[in-house]
């Protein structure tokens, strides 16, 4: 395919932080951060910085393009309404309310472009109680059930070790844009979108939530077949102080397990409890622990057994699997060099998504898209003047 498969699609993202316009930039819509001039998105200051840039902003930022606006002047505002007439999408962040106060909100939009699809992602969303608090990813998945779910069996709470309610969010955003542009193609008209983190990440809990509905009983931290209750699926330390994981769900896979541990009498009691359990908890670790973890490694998935080192991130770019799949690639930052970002994970080899240049300056665009909007250099240069841009 010549051209990329989102090019003619243009998206204003508002966003800050994260990446929820990345994958659609990979497979070539036009994303225009619209950034506050001079400070820009906070994420341009995450470390680690090399020659003041960071490497998080420029990983979740590549293929886009920057254009600052002060959107509390009069003179900012106009500028984003015309801009707005010639986009396909809105996405912002602010918490709710904050958009109206700007004059950007959906129904203004919407006046002035009535094709517009606008993303409003908040942490609770527009309506509830709730609304107005602030939050952060931990917040979003402690009022979601999750960690309450995550640790082992008579243990704390734990907070994993990525955001879950932020990224799973960029994924629905992403997923709601293409709906939304594939029902405009029906309708010929846009829509408002709004994409609560917590919701989101409520309905992650499908393996959870059904047990509750079913027993009226909130499942036990560490109790459940997929949180480590069972000695079929869990972490077992080796060794060398490494660990692996084992994933033996089905009967078949646990059988090959215990056969090549040399436990075929556990065979039968996958499932069991009370002292059962604890008898192979004790044995499995025990076993564990007399070969490195590469050692079981190759020799488990060698039997057939779900097994899986626990890579610390810098063996995991080094892996031979990881390799293969070209999970990073390289893009040429104009003031650092070469740089290494992480792919698109959505592999269409008639379309690909691919990494064009990298995050751009803060501003970056801001002359090149206002003159396309048939503003003058005069006028362009009066706006730097008064802080418009």
């Amino acid at each position: 395919m010549d051209s990329p498969l989102l090019e003619g699609v243009r998206i204003l993202d508002l966003t800050w932080y994260l990446p929820y316009t990345t994958t659609l930039a990979d497979f070539g819509a036009e994303v225009i951060k619209v950034e506050p001039p001079k400070r820009g998105d906070p994420a341009r200051k995450i470390p680690p910085l090399i020659e003041g840039e960071s490497l998080y902003f420029i990983n979740v930022n590549r293929n886009k393009k920057s254009v600052t606006l002060n959107l509390r002047t009069e003179k900012g505002r106009e500028i984003f309404y015309r801009l707005s007439k010639t986009a396909d999408v809105i996405i912002e962040s602010f918490r709710p309310g904050v958009a109206k106060r700007l004059g950007i909100d959906y129904e203004t939009i919407k006046s002035v472009n009535p094709r517009i699809i606008y993303v409003s992602v908040t942490g609770y969303g527009q309506v509830g109680p709730y609304r107005d608090f602030p939050g952060h990813d931990v917040n979003y998945i402690s009022i979601a059930g999750i960690l309450d779910a995550t640790g082992q069996y008579g243990g704390p709470p734990i907070i994993p070790g990525v955001q879950i309610a932020d990224l799973n969010g960029c994924l629905l955003a992403t997923i709601a844009i293409l709906i939304a542009l594939r029902a405009r193609d029906k309708t010929g008209k846009g829509q408002y979108i709004d994409l609560s983190l917590t919701h989101g990440v409520i309905w992650w809990l499908t393996h959870l939530a059904p047990a509750y509905f079913a027993t009226g009983k909130p499942p036990e931290r560490g109790g459940t077949i997929l949180t480590g209750y069972y000695p079929c699926y869990n972490v077992y330390e080796t060794k060398d102080g490494k660990y692996v994981s084992i994933g033996c769900l089905e009967e078949h896979f646990w059988r090959n397990l215990c056969k090549a541990l040399g436990k075929e009498e556990f065979i039968e009691h996958q499932w069991a409890t009370g002292e059962k359990r604890e008898e192979i908890f004790r044995q499995l670790k025990e076993i564990f622990k007399t070969k490195t973890r590469d050692e079981w490694f190759k020799e488990l998935a060698e039997a057939d057994v779900p097994i899986a080192p626990v890579y610390s991130l810098d063996e995991v770019f080094k892996d031979p699997q990881i390799l293969s799949k070209k999970v990073v690639e390289e893009v040429s930052h104009p003031k650092i060099g070469r740089v290494r970002v992480l792919s698109t994970p959505i592999e269409l080899p008639e379309t690909p998504g691919v990494v064009r240049e990298p995050a751009p300056a803060l501003g970056q665009h801001t002359r090149e898209i206002l003159k396309s909007l048939g503003y003058s250099d005069e006028e362009i240069e009066g706006f730097e003047k008064e802080g418009v841009i």
